[in-house]
């Protein structure tokens, strides 16, 4: 997959120099860094055995809710983003419970949590965008502003105007849960959990307080990602999320394809997250057709996982 990046970065490069401009490798790296921040959540619930398909719909609750605390509550950027981790972690052990306590299918947990989530948002605003001077429900106008603290975590760039804030928060957020899984205890009984859950308990890993933890982490994570959607934007949008949950997932199943590592992992995760940008994005500056890019991304999610468990899988067998 690495060497397959940079064949990829070099053939769009000969084809249309711009395309190796700082600014637009940086601008990828921008439009990728919330799916990335999302598959990093489902990163971690896949170690554990897990699977967290609510992540999109937190996300999409996330940045609807700071748009609610910042234009109707009139709050600081401070309460917007306590706010959303304060949703993250609610849903997280929302999830963890209903998986661990009433042992219902990690799947259908999540799912029913995305439709939970998916109507909930829409309810504080009548199904409408948020923004200053959006009509409520009660008739009454919202009147509050996106301050400029809270706006720059979503537009910022650091590093002399070239580094997007968001890129750099999922740098650092990759590096610690990348070591946390790869070199640690905790990262550990992840994974011996997600191997095999008996053989883990028998050993005396509290079990469930992992996957309930994982999956705080995940919620956690991806509302930390609708907090920099609604910085970005400068608003509550009602449609955002929508494919967030799709893209995060491939990236997360695109990464078990990288260093041949055949199981979740956070670096594989984001390098899948990035191939994917720097596909659709080359292929934009191409002007092939916006309507192909599903597609693709199934084409690329398909071969990865082919190549991943059935060819590598034949060779060490």
């Amino acid at each position: 997959m690495l060497l397959a990046l940079a064949a990829l970065i070099v053939a769009f490069a000969s084809v249309e120099p711009a395309f190796a401009s700082l600014d637009n490798l940086f601008s990828v790296l921008q439009s990728v860094s919330i799916v990335a921040l999302l598959g990093i959540g489902v990163t971690i619930t896949l170690a554990a055995g897990g699977f967290d398909l609510s992540v999109g719909s937190v996300a999409a609750s996330a940045q609807m809710a700071a748009s609610y605390v910042l234009v109707v509550w009139h709050g600081s950027a401070l309460a917007a983003v306590a706010a959303c981790l304060a949703l993250g972690i609610v849903v997280g052990l929302l999830n963890g419970l209903l998986t661990t306590r009433l042992r219902v299918p990690d799947q259908l947990a999540t799912l029913g949590t995305l439709f939970l989530l998916a109507g909930l948002q829409l309810i504080p605003t009548g199904g409408r965008s948020l923004s200053t001077g959006a009509m409520l429900p009660d008739g009454t106008s919202a009147t509050g502003v996106f301050p400029g603290a809270f706006l720059a975590l979503g537009r910022l760039r650091v590093f002399h105007d070239l580094v997007p804030l968001p890129v750099l928060i999922l740098a650092v957020l990759a590096l610690l849960a990348g070591a946390t899984m790869e070199t640690t205890r905790w990262g550990r009984v992840f994974y011996a959990i997600g191997g095999n859950e008996k053989a883990a308990r028998l050993a005396g890993a509290a079990t469930q307080r992992y996957r309930i933890a994982a999956y705080v982490a995940s919620a956690s994570i991806a509302s930390l990602g609708g907090v920099l959607i609604a910085a970005r934007v400068g608003r509550g949008d009602a449609s955002a999320g929508h494919s967030l949950l799709l893209d995060a997932v491939a990236a997360a199943l695109v990464g078990y394809a990288v260093w041949g590592a055949r199981r979740p992992n956070v670096l594989g995760t984001v390098v899948g997250a990035i191939f994917v940008g720097v596909l659709l994005n080359g292929l934009t500056m191409l002007n092939a057709p916006y309507y192909m890019q599903d597609f693709i991304k199934g084409a690329l999610l398909v071969l990865s996982l082919a190549f991943t468990f059935g060819i590598a899988g034949r060779r060490e067998a």
